[in-house]
């Protein structure tokens, strides 16, 4: 049979493309390795798929070109997707700070995709190893082990290196540079710090979490921090790693909500207590008795000097920690950096260069925020393509 399209990938963004292009009138064929759909939607959020965010807006998106993500996310938003979850009765709530979860399971989300591609006529192949993609006369041609099949429009749908157990490869970018589209040096994303042998007294507190503010140059996040044999982790740290770069340091703040001059307040108001008893009122004891070893003030709060407090204030306000790493594709989210945007159309993704080619969600050099960002992106950028192979297949 002969398709209209052809994407790669069955994640979310590749299921949202074909399901559009599929109710927009073309015949779609989705071509996946794995042996089944959406394998990265159901271990998200816990198995819960954490499916959006209401603030997914397009400055919380990192790209080399920090607008493209403006117009796909403007014209499928949050709402929209939120209104196909409806559609199909699927209970949800919102956890903290936006994030929409699935009252049940993640499958509910993968089993409404694929009702949405039924609704398409979408075709699909499971299981089919790629071996070639050419493009000929007007026609993509992907060999695959279960045969070979052509189009006139291709999607690069296949994701990006994060979290290989789960089949995930850098085949997006192979094809990118195949068909002349640059690439981004990836990086992993959403990922926990590791830290070096000097921050072992911080290592010994793995398990004790935190809400701190954390900043890597410009970028502040104030949520958990989790220590881990590692290194350090939780949702400040995954937000960060996005922004940072080896070699540069992390500042955190362990009392974001106390003044500069907290510990000199409570030096009158506690005056017998020892630093670790004070600091163990607003903080984990584990954390409070690791923090005031390192600041070294012994004795009652009463003995120490102003001057003295208030250095140690400013080092619990702006807490260097200098990361020699992070744990790597294997425990990332997602992928930061791919297929460079300025060879694509903001409002179809297609390639400016080479008509018919489209790339999508986490193969393109867009990456959102910890917390239903990444899904809105494959949402909304595969609304994008899917909606634009649609026209041209009518003729638009």
């Amino acid at each position: 049979m002969q398709h209209d399209a052809i994407v790669l990938g069955a994640g979310g963004a590749g299921l949202f493309c074909a399901a559009t292009a599929g109710q927009g009138g073309a015949r779609v064929l989705v071509i996946d390795h794995n042996a089944e759909p959406g394998r990265k939607i159901l271990i998200s959020g816990g198995g819960r798929c954490n499916f959006t965010n209401i603030g997914a807006v397009p400055d919380r998106y990192l790209s080399e070109n920090r607008h493209f993500a403006r117009s796909a996310l403007s014209r499928y938003t949050p709402t929209d997707f939120v209104e196909m979850v409806n559609k199909h009765r699927i209970a949800f709530h919102e956890k903290t700070l936006g994030q929409l979860f699935c009252d049940g399971s993640a499958k509910q989300i993968v089993a409404m995709l694929m009702d949405e591609c039924a609704a398409g006529q979408v075709d699909f192949a499971f299981g089919a190893a790629i071996s070639d993609v050419s493009h000929a006369y007007g026609q993509f041609s992907v060999t695959t082990s279960a045969g070979t099949f052509t189009a006139p429009n291709l999607v690069i749908a296949t994701g990006g290196p994060a979290i290989p157990k789960l089949g995930a490869t850098g085949f997006a970018y192979q094809l990118g540079k195949q068909f002349g589209l640059k690439i981004i040096p990836p990086r992993p994303a959403l990922v926990p710090f590791t830290l070096p042998q000097t921050e072992n007294l911080f290592r010994e507190l793995a398990g004790v979490a935190a809400e701190v503010v954390a900043k890597a140059g410009k970028a502040v996040f104030r949520e958990a921090a989790l220590f881990t044999h590692k290194g350090l982790s939780g949702p400040s740290m995954l937000q960060i790693s996005s922004y940072w770069r080896h070699g540069e340091a992390i500042a955190v703040d362990f009392l974001p909500d106390a003044a500069p001059d907290w510990l000199v307040t409570m030096k009158r108001q506690r005056p017998k207590a020892g630093l670790k008893t004070v600091l163990a009122s607003a903080l984990p004891e584990r954390l409070a008795i690791a923090i005031a070893d390192q600041l070294a003030l012994p004795g009652e709060m009463a003995s120490q000097k102003d001057a003295a407090l208030t250095t140690a204030m400013q080092r619990l306000k702006g807490w260097a920690f200098r990361p020699d790493g992070t744990e790597g594709f294997a425990k990332a989210e997602v992928t930061a950096g791919g297929i460079d945007t300025a060879g694509l159309s903001s409002r179809t993704m297609m390639a400016n260069h080479n008509e018919g080619l489209f790339a999508i969600g986490e193969a393109v050099d867009v990456t959102g925020w910890l917390g239903g960002y990444n899904f809105q992106w494959a949402w909304a950028s595969g609304h994008a393509a899917g909606t634009a192979i649609a026209e041209r297949v009518r003729g638009w």
